[in-house]
C-alpha cells in the first residue's frame, strides 16, 4: 500500500512532500478540494469531480492552474504511480502563497495538490446492520458568500463529527437555523417517508454530491419515487429508511438518529436495492455485497 503526493504535477514521497507555510490554503482555508475514489484501479467519474471543482473555485474565485483535462491527467498519473489496488485521492486547488494578508491579490500563483492514499473499506458490519447518527445546528461560515463550494474549511464539521463520535455515532447531520437536516459533515442524506426518497435540494445550502446524483439517476431506474425538497428534522425521524452518501462509503443505512431508532431498525430493502444498483452502475455487480461479507 502506497501513500504519495503531487504537487504542481511534481509526483513525491509523503515525507518529501512539502508546501510554504504562506500558502494561503494553510493559513486561510482558502483552497478548494474533491475527494476521488476508485474502482478497479481507475477514478470514478473524474469528470463530474472535476467539473464540480472548477465551480467552486469559481465560486470564491480562485483561478485554475491549468485545464481540467490536463489535471485529470495529473491525478491518473498519481495513482498509477501509487499502484493500489484501489485508492482514494484528494485533488487540492489552492489560492497560493503570497505576503500575509486577507486580500486575495497577494497571493501570487495558484497552487495544485493531488494526494494519494489506499482505500481502506468500512467494515462490513455498518452496511449490514447500519450506524447511528447525531444532529449539529448550526449555521456554516461558507454559506453566504461561497454556498455549493467544496472549501478546505471543515471547522464547523470537524466540531460536529467529534461530538457525534463522542456519542458512539458514525456521523453527524448539520442542521439549519430553521431546524431542517442539510447533510453530514461529509455526506448527503436521504430519508424514505410514504415511499418517497426524500433529499435536501442545493439552494438549501447543501454541497451537491457525485454519489447523491447517481443515487438519485439510480432510484429513477428503479420506479422509486423521488422528491428533492426540505427535510425537516421531524420527517426524518419519522421515515421509513434513512441513509447516507458520499464517494468513499457509497450508500450506509442509518438506523439510529440521536438515539432514536428509525424503521424497523435495521437496513431497508429499498437502501439495499439502491446500494446494489449503484455497486452495478459502477461495475462491481458481480462481487459480494457490502453487507453480506463474512469475516468483518
Amino acid at each position: 500500500m502506497t501513500r504519495l503526493a503531487s504537487i504542481d504535477g511534481v509526483i513525491l514521497q509523503p515525507e518529501e512532500a512539502k508546501v510554504s507555510v504562506y500558502d494561503r490554503g494553510f493559513l486561510y482555508g482558502d483552497s478548494v478540494f474533491e475527494t476521488i475514489r476508485t474502482y478497479a484501479g481507475e477514478p470514478f467519474a473524474l469528470d463530474e469531480h472535476l467539473a464540480r471543482l472548477e465551480r467552486s473555485a469559481g465560486r470564491v474565485a480562485i483561478p485554475l492552474p491549468l485545464p481540467r483535462a490536463d489535471f485529470a491527467l495529473e491525478i491518473r498519473r498519481a495513482i498509477r504511480a501509487a499502484r493500489n489496488p484501489e485508492s482514494y485521492v484528494r485533488a487540492m486547488i489552492t489560492r497560493g502563497s503570497g505576503p500575509m494578508g486577507l486580500d486575495t491579490g497577494l497571493a501570487e500563483k495558484a497552487l495544485r495538490v493531488v494526494l494519494v492514499e489506499p482505500l481502506q473499506a468500512l467494515p462490513a458490519t455498518m452496511y449490514r446492520d447500519g450506524v447511528a447518527v447525531t444532529t449539529f445546528k448550526t449555521r456554516r461560515a461558507a454559506d453566504e458568500v461561497a454556498q455549493g463550494a467544496k472549501v478546505s474549511n471543515y471547522l464547523t464539521s470537524m466540531m460536529a463529527l467529534k461530538e457525534a463520535r463522542a456519542a458512539g455515532a458514525h456521523e453527524a447531520l448539520i442542521l439549519d437555523g430553521s431546524g431542517d437536516v442539510l447533510e453530514g459533515t461529509t455526506s448527503n442524506v436521504f430519508a424514505l417517508t410514504q415511499g418517497v426518497l426524500v433529499t435536501p435540494p442545493e439552494e438549501a445550502g447543501i454541497l451537491v454530491g457525485i454519489t447523491r446524483a447517481h443515487v438519485l439517476e439510480v432510484a429513477g431506474e428503479l420506479g422509486i419515487p423521488v422528491r428533492v425538497e426540505r427535510l425537516p428534522l421531524e420527517t426524518l425521524r419519522s421515515a421509513t429508511e434513512v441513509f447516507i452518501t458520499s464517494t468513499l462509503r457509497e450508500i450506509v443505512p442509518v438506523v439510529r438518529v440521536d438515539g432514536q431508532e428509525i424503521g424497523a431498525r435495521v437496513p431497508g430493502r429499498t437502501t439495499r436495492a439502491i446500494h446494489a444498483a449503484f455497486r452495478q452502475k459502477v461495475g462491481l455487480g458481480a462481487e459480494p455485497l457490502p453487507w453480506e461479507k463474512a469475516g468483518d
